[in-house]
């Protein structure tokens, strides 16, 4: 499980503490890479940008947040969706928003599942572990081109 990479796309600084803090928690010994904006998130996925060059491995998984600065969670969503390189790649939208139309609007974009962020730390920690051990041990997703 360590091997597979995690995409952490989260604006917010204490979203990223809290949640590399759950997986450190809960024994996720994942590699987790940071996107902090739409626009870094799909500079790293197509190797553009700050990445053009880089070898980014493609993530095993990705943590979505919907509300971000410059392109927003739903545009990325869209974009990986549409490329025959990303396409299968897990996508949670682990958000903050209640909205049942980001609900809606994340699955007729192709999420896998969206969580509402708990507020509560230990139900946090408890919501990062299910995720880590469904999307990164239990579940398969078709080879990609690495």
């Amino acid at each position: 499980m360590a091997d597979k990479t995690i995409l952490l796309v989260e604006d917010n600084p204490d979203d990223v503490t809290l949640t590399i803090r759950a997986f450190e928690k809960n024994n996720v010994a994942n590699e987790v890479q940071v996107a902090r904006d739409g626009v870094e998130a799909l500079d790293f996925l197509f190797s553009r940008g700050s990445f053009e060059g880089a070898e980014n491995p493609l993530p095993h998984l990705i943590l979505l947040d919907l509300k971000l600065p410059r392109v927003n969670g739903l545009e990325v969503l869209r974009e990986i969706r549409s490329n025959k390189r990303t396409r299968y790649i897990p996508v949670v939208v682990l958000t903050s928003s209640s909205e049942e139309e980001d609900l809606v609007r994340s699955y007729d974009l192709g999420a896998n599942s969206y969580v509402q962020k708990p507020v509560d730390f230990n139900e946090f920690i408890e919501a990062t572990r299910q995720l880590g051990l469904f999307w990164l041990v239990l579940n398969r997703t078709p080879p990609v081109d690495r």
